[in-house]
């Protein structure tokens, strides 16, 4: 163990190194994303609309700690244990440092990642933005555990607008009362994204987009293929009735002008916000607006990020499987019932990182799934307090939808989806969620119907991972 630390240290120390004298070098625009919630689907989003323009490089997977952030900087995998290519990947960095390649990127998309107190100072330590994106953190954010409370994880995560120069941007979620407490951390611009009405990009006109079903949908209803949209993505199409949720639309307001933008494929307000912040750095890099929403449509959601899926028996999967917070259940819930279905059905893993808040956050989920779910399926033993919310307590029991033969609990995401594959039925609308380590994605393997595609469409399908 004490060995392993070393080598770990050691490694930390020669990326850190490396990424500073590359920085150096080469003087890259940087954009720093951070928050609780939201910010990988930021960092794809702000990717999308700046690409066109510019040689953009941004984090790949979940590169947004001490290791994967100097990896991003440097355009490197991460190698495992493997010494020889940590070297030979060490020598290729310090000859393009020496000779200067010219398609090094002129923007750097990075996302901060803090677990404890002090992560942050490690990663500035590394890389100072240039412009800066705090997403949400809200009432009870992932990593809490490790602080006193949202305000404290607040203060981390807003070292990274104290960072910026004076003449930076920091661009800051107006509806997110704990960013409005640490608003003033900083001395450069401040432009704000947000449906508050005072919001510098003001979010207008949010609403769930259909199409209606064709002729030739109607064939593959019953033969389960996937149809291809105007734009060139793939649609699910496994739905009963006359209409197909297609995705959203919303309308920006920015200094007196109003454009519409649309989001092929994304469903509910955490992807609106994503946008809305990359349209506010796409602003500040001044590209006008019309581009700016063209960009979006070729925008769709990172895997296990609220991406709507083909499930069996002409079921359709809402997986958000890659991380879960409280406010970020809550929302994808939000999504859930604004979706069409015959049936609800809400699959729920435990909330892990958030201390002193796990049985009062795992309840409030309960109480609200109770109230419009058909089906509950809690995974794992934080996830009984969801269930035992939902099923036995809260106030009001009457006007609950769900009865404790209604709500099933399982102790991993295996069993709970061969489970799923049994009851499932056409017109079913499946919600799978949850923290990274409860590995709900294999849930959504047991019931897609396009399992051969589970590396393309699933989150945690890479070697590290299986």
């Amino acid at each position: 163990m004490f060995k392993k630390s070393i080598v770990q240290k050691t490694l930390q120390t020669i990326l850190a190194f490396l990424s500073k004298i590359t920085i150096w070098r080469y003087k890259p625009l940087i954009i720093g994303i951070t928050g609780s919630v939201g910010k990988t689907s930021t960092k794809e989003a702000v990717f999308c609309v700046l690409k066109r323009k510019y040689r953009v490089r941004r984090a790949e997977k979940n590169y947004n700690n001490e290791i994967g952030l100097p990896l991003t900087i440097l355009g490197i995998p991460h190698y495992g244990r493997n010494i020889l290519k940590w070297f030979s990947a060490f020598f290729r960095v310090i000859f393009r440092v020496i000779l200067r390649q010219h398609q090094y990127p002129e923007i750097l998309v990075l996302e901060y990642g803090i677990d404890r107190p002090r992560d942050m100072d490690y990663l500035l330590s590394i890389a100072k933005p240039d412009a800066a994106v705090i997403t949400a953190i809200g009432e009870i954010p992932v990593h809490v555990e490790f602080f006193a409370d949202s305000l404290e994880v607040a203060k981390e995560k807003a070292k990274l607008i104290q960072a910026l120069p004076i003449n930076g941007q920091a661009i800051l979620n107006a509806d997110d009362e704990v960013i409005s407490e640490i608003k003033n951390k900083t001395k450069a611009k401040i432009i704000t994204f947000g449906f508050y009405e005072h919001a510098n990009i003001r979010i207008m006109n949010h609403e769930l987009t259909h199409r209606l079903r064709s002729s030739t949908e109607d064939h593959s209803k019953s033969s389960g293929q996937a149809l291809q949209s105007d734009s060139g993505q793939r649609i699910i199409n496994t739905y009963g009735g006359n209409s197909l949720p297609e995705g959203v639309a919303f309308k920006i307001e920015y200094q007196g002008k109003t454009i519409p933008i649309r989001l092929n494929n994304c469903f509910g307000k955490p992807q609106v916000y994503s946008a809305s912040a990359a349209i506010a750095v796409g602003l500040i890099l001044n590209i006008n607006l019309v581009e700016i929403a063209e960009s979006l449509t070729d925008y769709l959601p990172p895997p296990g990020r609220l991406r709507l899926l083909k499930g069996i028996k002409n079921s359709l999967i809402l997986d958000d499987t890659y991380n879960a917070s409280p406010q970020a259940v809550h929302e994808a819930l939000d999504v859930l019932e604004s979706l069409p279905a015959t049936r609800r059905i809400v699959v729920l893993g435990d909330m892990m990182e958030i201390g002193k808040f796990t049985e009062y956050a795992h309840r409030a989920i309960g109480d609200k799934v109770a109230k419009f779910a058909d089906i509950l399926f809690a995974v794992g033993s934080k996830a009984r307090f969801i269930a035992d919310e939902a099923g036995t307590r809260g106030i009001e029991k009457k006007s609950r939808k769900l009865n404790e033969e209604q709500i099933f609990i399982f102790d991993d995401a295996i069993k709970a989806g061969k489970k799923l594959d049994k009851i499932i039925k056409p017109g079913d609308l499946i919600l799978v969620k949850g923290s990274q380590s409860m590995r709900m994605e294999k849930a959504v393997e047991e019931i897609m119907a396009e399992p051969e595609r589970a590396k393309e469409l699933l989150v945690r399908q890479d070697k590290y991972w299986k």
